[in-house]
């Protein structure tokens, strides 16, 4: 592999294709041992391990039979030698919908550095998309 914005962009869409495949140790695959995993509901999670448990246990209950859908990688950049930043955006869709709604979009900001020749996550944050609107009926 090569240090590039390219390959640092195809993080994204291996771990779509693992979720979608229900393959959660590589879903996690591109991840550092001791990553930093900000989930969208508030949980850190500070290793790659406490990642996977938490992700196969919700993979057999609430999240079974779910796939990512509408994928994209919105930018990808490297911010200094060996390091960079990906923004992508993806949907959950569960059994039975046809698409993914609007209040299951979220967005990712991952930090990647390169090591042992290969680009690996450090850090993800992952946040629900939410419309002003939908914000305004929460409040309400």
């Amino acid at each position: 592999m090569e240090q590039s914005v390219e390959a640092m962009s195809t993080i994204p869409t291996r771990m779509y294709e693992a979720w979608n495949r229900g393959d959660v140790p590589g879903f996690f695959a591109d991840f550092a041992e001791d990553a930093v995993f900000a989930e969208l509901e508030g949980t850190i999670y500070t290793r790659r391990q406490d990642m996977i448990a938490a992700h196969e246990t919700l993979f057999d209950t609430v999240l079974k039979g779910s796939r990512l859908e509408r994928g994209e990688v919105h930018f990808a950049r490297l911010v200094s030698p060996g390091v960079g930043v990906v923004h992508s955006r993806v949907g959950i869709r569960m059994p039975g919908e046809a698409e993914p709604p609007a209040t299951r979009f979220s967005m990712q900001l991952f930090v990647v550095v390169w090591r042992e020749e290969r680009w690996v996550v450090v850090a993800l944050e992952n946040a629900r998309l939410l419309s002003l609107e939908m914000m305004a009926a929460l409040e309400n």
